[in-house]
C-alpha cells in the first residue's frame, strides 16, 4: 500500500469514527473541535482497532 493510500484509508477511518460518535468533521482543518469531541474520535478509533484484532486473534 502506499503512502498516499495508507493516508486515505485512516482519512476514511477516522471520518466513520467521528460518525460513529455523533462529531461532524469537515476535510482538513478541524480546530474547533473540542477536547472532549476530539478525544471521542480518537477513542472510538481504538475501540474498533482492537476489535479488529481480537476478531482476529480468535480465529
Amino acid at each position: 500500500m502506499s503512502n498516499k493510500q495508507a493516508k486515505k484509508a485512516l482519512e476514511n477511518f477516522k471520518m466513520e469514527a467521528a460518525n460513529e460518535v455523533g462529531v461532524s468533521l469537515n476535510q482538513g482543518y478541524n480546530g474547533d473541535l473540542t477536547a472532549k469531541q476530539a478525544g471521542s474520535i480518537g477513542g472510538q478509533m481504538v475501540k474498533k482497532m482492537i476489535e479488529d484484532y481480537e476478531k482476529k486473534m480468535s480465529k
